[in-house]
């Protein structure tokens, strides 16, 4: 085996390396999946027991419905205080998801 062989098995192994690269970013530009930074948000709000009182498994389920439009009113959740509801309808009501949309729920 001569150095032009271990050479040029090299600069295949670097171009291929880089071609992959470049798909892999393009790839995650283009397929990145877009988050609801509200979700996050909404959740912390919440009181955060998991107690299934609002028919949803935990609280973090209980956001999601509310964001996604399944879930009408706050106050399904009963371990919060009226305050508490009050605060999230108004965030939800007045801030726009990922989609520029904004939900509406009743307190």
């Amino acid at each position: 085996m001569e150095w032009t062989d271990i050479l040029i098995a090299a600069g295949v192994m670097i171009c291929l390396g880089g071609l992959l690269g470049l798909a892999l970013a393009f790839a995650d530009r283009k397929l990145a999946v877009k988050t609801d930074e509200r979700l996050a948000a909404v959740t912390k709000m919440l009181p955060g027991l998991n107690c299934g009182l609002c028919s949803h498994p935990g609280c973090e389920a209980m956001a999601t419905a509310l964001l996604d439009g399944h879930q009408k009113k706050v106050s399904a959740c009963r371990p919060a205080k009226k305050e508490t509801h009050q605060l999230i309808a108004d965030y939800i009501n007045s801030t726009p998801g990922p989609d520029g949309k904004v939900n509406k729920v009743e307190v």
